[in-house]
């Protein structure tokens, strides 16, 4: 079952943005345009975040804040707060009523998201993903299987170890060092990474030039 997100924001437009994007990446949304609205879908569905505009034309966004924070059914619940405003004053208000995140308006919704999915892994809700798009590659995790288009790419058990290092670490560099100790926990030469990559580099054909090296450090998995 889908992660449920409620999303608690008296801008149609921007709700229904968000529950866009949300969807996009996997989850359920659940919107509301106002604040009662909002406590009738908290006490009647199985939520786990809120996403909680602060200023709601009829209910204080911190108010209802304080309902789900008080309410021992609901008290596990993470909050994010979205607001125009961007006090101090007003985020000390928020944390201390429980809220696990802040996001100012305006944002972008690669930034929600992120926020979304940090709070979420926090708090152990968030699955952890296990399959890429990368290129023209599609790299399972879990079934430790790499294909471009139909055909299966046959990696050995090495080079499929290095390969999801980096596609883990998606944009930033990974050391030598780091595949070595970390991944493929032998003891084995920094330059025995070296050949690996290049057989790796070589089987993924076209997509081979997004393993990309970083100098004196290690690679990196990158357009």
């Amino acid at each position: 079952m889908n992660l449920r997100v409620l999303v608690v924001e008296d801008d149609g437009d921007l709700a229904e943005l968000i529950a866009y994007n949300l969807r996009k990446e996997g989850y359920d949304p659940v919107l509301c345009l106002r604040g009662k609205e909002a406590v009738e879908k908290l006490t009647s569905e199985l939520l786990d975040l809120v996403l909680l505009d602060v200023m709601l034309p009829d209910y204080d966004g911190f108010r209802i804040a304080q309902y789900i924070k008080s309410s021992p059914n609901l008290k596990e619940l993470p909050v994010i707060f979205l607001t125009a405003r961007d006090m101090e004053q007003d985020k000390l208000k928020g944390f201390s009523l429980g809220a696990d995140d802040y996001v100012t308006k305006p944002f972008s919704m690669k930034e929600l998201l992120a926020r979304v999915k940090a709070v979420l892994r926090r708090v152990g809700k968030e699955r952890k993903q296990s399959t890429f798009k990368v290129g023209g590659l599609e790299i399972d995790l879990e079934r430790r299987e790499v294909k471009r288009g139909h055909e299966v790419v046959e990696l050995t058990p090495t080079e499929f170890l290095i390969l999801s290092a980096l596609v883990e670490n998606y944009g930033k560099p990974v050391s030598r060092e780091y595949l070595v100790g970390q991944v493929l926990k032998r003891d084995v030469y920094d330059r025995t990474v070296d050949v690996h990559i290049k057989k790796l580099r070589e089987k993924l054909g076209e997509d081979g030039k997004l393993v990309q090296t970083v100098r004196g450090f290690g690679y990196k998995l990158s357009p």
